[in-house]
């Protein structure tokens, strides 16, 4: 039995029929719903997502680059993990475990020094005063060369006279410090210091600042004449939003590059100032225990292994910072690319 029209159960055409086809119809040809496109900070992060990758495959590509930044991480994480299996009680005088000048044996495989102390020990240990050392004296004078370059530069290109005046006088500060014997500067100010660590890190940074300063003027000056410099300049960005923003990114590649190079210098500059007594005597360095090997007359005695090892250890990290500085430096310029 058929129901009525308007009863529940029985919706009438004229209410459900035609209509519901109709904006059925018309759901199914509706477009989809488009997607917004990424915000302008997406877009970046993804720009430094595919540099970083871009400049990893490039590294990749250099096998003494790889050689280098792996001696790099291995000594790294031998002088990080030090404490953990080398005991001070036996780096300390009264506290040696073994004889003088013992030979490199297989209780002690690098020998002992004048006092009984393991070679290798002494080795393991001084890495973490010769690393911090170089890392901290390279970051006073990375940030003290870049500070003076960026400076120097941008005045120099868009400051007027007194601009160019500016960066006249800072390079000419530059230049005395360029001319001047690093090394003798530097025993210079660690024989009038006080002796410590500190006072090594502060010698070795005001000494070698002068190249970083030239090299990111330079930088600073080809950075300033591209086009979106001038645009932000011609929209009112001032000195300081313009050498921030616009000039320190596009040359902290170049900085990069140099800092890694400069680690290497300064871990040899502050093995040379150990090795020439005006180091802290308190601490051990690579540089210190040649002092002591010296003092103790390792050399006309023919006590190899009191000398070899911490020689060998600043010249394994010194090359594997040089090999790691020139493979950027031909990642970052296409032209050395090209000729490797």
């Amino acid at each position: 039995m058929n129901a009525p029209a308007g009863t529940p159960g029985s919706p009438s055409d004229g209410e459900n029929g035609p209509s519901a086809r109709s904006e059925g119809a018309a759901t199914a040809t509706a477009p989809p719903p488009t997607t917004a496109p990424p915000s302008p900070r997406v877009l970046a992060r993804r720009r430094r997502q595919e540099a970083l990758r871009r400049f990893a495959r490039e590294y990749a590509r250099n096998r003494a680059g790889l050689v280098g930044l792996t001696a790099l991480l291995a000594i790294g994480a031998l002088a990080l993990t030090a404490p953990l299996f080398v005991d001070q009680a036996d780096l300390t005088v009264t506290g040696a475990p073994g004889t003088a000048y013992e030979e490199p044996s297989a209780r002690f495989p690098l020998g002992t020094d004048n006092f009984g102390r393991s070679i290798l020990d002494l080795v393991v240990w001084g890495s973490r005063v010769s690393l911090t050392v170089g890392f901290l004296a390279t970051a006073v004078s990375v940030v003290l060369g870049t500070l003076v370059g960026v400076t120097a530069g941008h005045f120099g290109a868009s400051g007027g006279p007194a601009g160019r005046f500016v960066s006249s006088a800072l390079m000419r500060v530059t230049d005395w410090f360029l001319v001047l014997p690093t090394l003798v500067l530097a025993v210079a100010l660690a024989a009038v210091l006080p002796r410590g660590t500190g006072t090594i890190i502060i010698a070795i940074g005001l000494t070698v600042w002068p190249a970083t300063a030239r090299l990111v003027r330079a930088q600073t000056l080809a950075v300033e004449a591209r086009p979106y410099v001038e645009r932000a300049r011609a929209l009112g960005g001032g000195h300081g939003h313009v050498m921030l923003w616009h000039v320190l990114p596009n040359v902290m590649p170049v900085v990069l590059a140099q800092t890694t190079l400069l680690v290497a210098t300064s871990i040899i500059a502050e093995s040379t100032l150990a090795f020439l007594g005006v180091g802290d005597p308190t601490t051990i360095s690579w540089g210190g225990i040649l002092d002591a090997a010296r003092n103790a007359g390792a050399i006309s005695s023919g006590i190899w292994w009191y000398m070899v090892p911490p020689g060998l250890a600043i010249a394994v990290v010194a090359l594997s910072f040089t090999l790691c500085g020139r493979a950027l430096e031909s990642v970052i310029n296409p032209r050395l690319r090209e000729q490797r």
